[in-house]
């Protein structure tokens, strides 16, 4: 059973981006005129590689025999019996062994952050003031952010799936986010170039 986690303003966000960023690709394309539309096409390609590599491509996968992270340039596959610890900071961070991988995506903010703080502190008061142990619960999960949810669901999955784990912890490069860049560098080389 896999499942995604990532931040979802992000990905909402990028996907947003690729639409306007094709709409005016085809603009340019159909109406442009040179050098302009060359320079305006390089900064929209720029922004949008940017985009794809920091918006949609970071992610957390759980696996039927690990975690896959996706970074903007790298990925990362941890087998589920290797997980010794997952830790929020200011990322999720991941410890297997000597092995340590932070995660782009969730990322909690220091808004986010704060804001959990004063519901867990303002959830505390009236659980104390009602003395029930749902209130006690609901004051717990009241501090939480998105990331130490996900960061809870990943412990609890390797405790659970240490049985069904698979293959060795392995980091590899992005051959599409190289790519991209790539793709990225050459037309900005040929823009300057040309224009």
């Amino acid at each position: 059973m896999k499942q995604v986690f990532r931040s979802k303003l992000a990905w909402v966000f990028g996907w947003a981006w690729i639409v306007f960023a094709a709409w005016n690709a085809w603009d340019l394309i159909s109406r442009g005129s040179m050098p302009s539309a060359l320079i305006a096409g390089a900064v929209l390609g720029v922004i949008t590689v940017f985009v794809g590599l920091l918006a949609l491509r970071p992610a957390i996968i759980s696996e039927e025999g690990g975690i896959r992270v996706r970074n903007p340039l790298r990925t990362a596959y941890v087998p589920w019996s290797s997980v010794d610890q997952v830790r929020v900071s200011n990322a999720i961070v991941i410890v297997a062994g000597d092995t340590t991988i932070r995660c782009w995506s969730p990322q909690p903010s220091a808004r986010e952050r704060a804001k959990a703080v004063r519901r867990a502190n303002k959830a505390q008061a009236q659980a104390q003031a009602q003395a029930s142990d749902q209130r006690q619960h609901d004051a717990a999960a009241a501090g939480r952010t998105h990331a130490d949810w996900v960061a809870q669901q990943l412990s609890e999955m390797a405790v659970l799936r240490k049985r069904n784990a698979s293959g060795a912890i392995s980091m590899s490069w992005s051959p599409v986010a190289i790519a991209g860049l790539a793709a990225v560098v050459t037309l900005v080389v040929v823009t300057i170039a040309l224009a």
